[in-house]
């Protein structure tokens, strides 16, 4: 890279000498006089002697009449777009997007459509890369650490016992969130004995090889859905249990009697909890969830038109044994047949009928004193399709609004908004904005949402569908484009839906229509 940024004498030499050849040959051989009409002689032969620090001995420049000009070195082809010496933040080249892409492949960035600018986003992963591999720690991208970065025996992105940075403190408050590590007073962003402690056990726990550091593979599962926490979850029966159905029973959650057993329905009202709460949904009672479902500020459970789930089919099935619902209409889906049983079951009980299942009404499905339908009561007719639809048909353009009016905001790992985003942060903030009740998702969890149609066909996508790609996701926009939280942009940008998105297809989600 570095050579090609630099005018070293041997080029200018070739240069020079180009030239002199150029000049002189331009004059060589026979010409006419345009004056006088005659034939103007000119000198059969010149010789020019040039050195270069490759040819130490002068070299012989004979006319093409009289020798063939000798083989000279090879002429250098000028860059219009030199590489530069040092790649650093704020610099824009093409062969940012090819460091970018290897540090993707590596591990050392999430996933995305590599750019040309040198951003914060990519400083950070440089210097990531560089404390990985006893460099300096600087940022930038000089010969010897993007050599390191671009050989192929690279090694990928792996943390052991006492390193320090933003990442470790990322993967900390996954492992507390998983009951790995015992307090949040833990998560401090140095890699000590209890992070070791924690790895191994998850290690041990989930299958994996146990050496107590964070490799591709054990990073890798801390973010899927087939993690296995070491805190409360399906099976276990305990008083903290008990304590935990009762206070989802409070809000609104729990749709049976609190008995310490973590079963199907206690798993089904932990998740939608962690779906109202800004939770990662895992269907784990671990210390974040329990925090959060112990605190003043827990949102109450509120179930209303275009919701799907577990939950749901359970609100179906109460409703159907009070006579508000036929037994058809028991599918999972909150549509506009099980809102008119809502709105039936609450006036019948003295609630207010607004047709959403909020605590209240919850508490009043779930209770001992519940009043039957007449013969009145919603029974039939179809739950309906699946799919938010907004009425009005302003679906698509409300959530493109919603989208572009937060361009520019910054790309910053977990965050959820209003001003900072990551790419599944940006897509649940701006569903919500636009009337969708969508819980947080990460990209690995927009692959099987199953809550709307599903797009197979990457030339099928309409604008104000979701787009999934292997470790990212965004909202199509139309016309070939797309809006999403850009790591390697470093912050929320429209851009076309380029072959790198069809490359990296996996699904779409059709939200409206």
């Amino acid at each position: 890279m570095n050579k090609k940024a630099r005018w070293y004498t041997p080029l200018i030499h070739k240069v020079l000498l180009a030239a002199a050849v150029t000049a002189v040959l331009g004059g060589c051989g026979k010409k006419i006089d345009a004056e006088q009409g005659t034939q103007a002689s000119e000198p059969s032969s010149i010789s020019i002697e040039l050195e270069t620090e490759k040819n130490p001995e002068p070299v012989k420049i004979l006319t093409i009449g009289e020798a063939p000009i000798p083989d000279l070195p090879d002429l250098p082809v000028l860059d219009e777009n030199p590489v530069p010496e040092y790649l650093r933040n704020g610099v824009e080249h093409p062969i940012v997007a090819s460091l970018q892409q290897r540090l993707m492949d590596l591990g050392f960035m999430d996933n995305d459509e590599p750019t040309q600018y040198f951003g914060t986003m990519t400083e950070s992963a440089v210097k990531t890369f560089q404390r990985q591999n006893q460099l300096a720690q600087d940022g930038i991208v000089g010969p010897e650490t993007l050599n390191a970065i671009m050989t192929p025996s690279a090694k990928y992105y792996a943390v052991s016992k006492d390193v320090d940075g933003d990442d470790i403190k990322r993967i900390q408050n996954r492992l507390y969130e998983l009951g790995y590590l015992a307090t949040g007073d833990l998560v401090t962003g140095h890699f000590g004995d209890d992070t070791e402690a924690a790895v191994i056990k998850l290690q041990e726990v989930n299958g994996l090889n146990v050496d107590g550091k964070v490799g591709r593979q054990t990073i890798n599962l801390l973010y899927s859905d087939e993690i296995r926490p070491n805190f409360l979850s399906y099976g276990e029966k305990s008083d903290v249990v008990l304590a935990s159905q009762t206070r989802l029973k409070e809000l609104g959650y729990l749709t049976t009697t609190p008995d310490g057993s973590y079963g199907d329905d206690t798993a089904a009202a932990v998740k939608q909890f962690q779906a109202r709460n800004d939770l990662v949904v895992d269907g784990y009672l671990g210390p974040s969830t329990r925090v959060a479902l112990n605190s003043a500020e827990a949102q109450a459970n509120g179930l209303m038109l275009g919701e799907q789930g577990e939950t749901v089919t359970r609100i179906q099935q109460l409703l159907n044994k009070y006579g508000y619902l036929s037994s058809a209409n028991v599918t999972g889906y909150y549509g506009e047949v099980t809102e008119k049983a809502v709105k039936s079951f609450q006036s019948n009980n003295g609630l207010t009928a607004d047709g959403s299942v909020g605590r209240q009404t919850m508490n009043k499905l779930t209770g001992s004193s519940v009043k039957k339908a007449g013969a009145g009561g919603s029974s039939g007719g179809s739950s309906g399709s699946k799919g938010g639809t907004v009425k009005g048909g302003s679906g698509v353009s409300g959530l493109l609004s919603i989208a572009r009016s937060k361009l520019g905001c910054p790309y910053v790992y977990g965050a959820k908004g209003p001003n900072a985003f990551d790419c599944s942060g940006f897509v649940y903030y701006c569903l919500n904005q636009a009337g969708v009740r969508q819980s947080y998702l990460t990209s690995a969890g927009w692959r099987s949402v199953g809550k709307y149609t599903k797009i197979t066909n990457f030339n099928s996508l309409q604008a104000g569908d979701i787009i999934v790609v292997s470790g990212h996701v965004g909202i199509v926009a139309g016309g070939g484009k797309v809006v999403d939280a850009s790591s390697s942009n470093g912050r929320v940008v429209e851009r076309a839906l380029s072959s790198w998105w069809r490359n990296n297809f996996i699904c779409g989600w059709r939200i409206f229509g």
